[in-house]
């Protein structure tokens, strides 16, 4: 079972207690933006064996959506973090590195 910690609730909680929301820092085009821009951030997702960023919302808590970096193989979290913010904080960065010391994090925008 994945346990994810809320970063607003500081509860540590099984997927039960939550939504997925799919992937996490995606660039999202508003009016004006091509067809295949559009297209691109409809349909077009990242399905990685290994690291993924992923967003989550605490339903049966707070309500927040929130940010999970995790390991898609081994289920193994590196941790959660607020959806307001652009990339991964400098911990859970440095919490990937460490047990993937080939992975770099890279700009979604």
């Amino acid at each position: 079972m994945l346990i994810l910690k809320c970063p607003y609730c500081d509860v540590a909680c099984d997927e039960t207690e939550l939504h997925a929301g799919g992937e996490a820092h995606l660039t999202r085009h508003g009016p004006g933006s091509s067809d295949e821009e559009f297209e691109s951030y409809l349909f077009m997702r990242e399905n990685p064996r290994g690291v993924h960023f992923e967003r989550w919302r605490h339903v049966y808590g707070c309500g927040k959506w929130f940010h999970a970096a995790r390991d898609t193989s081994s289920l193994e979290v590196f941790g959660t973090y607020s959806a307001q913010v652009m990339e991964p904080p400098k911990e859970v960065r440095d919490a990937i590195t460490a047990k993937v010391p080939e992975w770099r994090w890279r700009d979604f925008s």
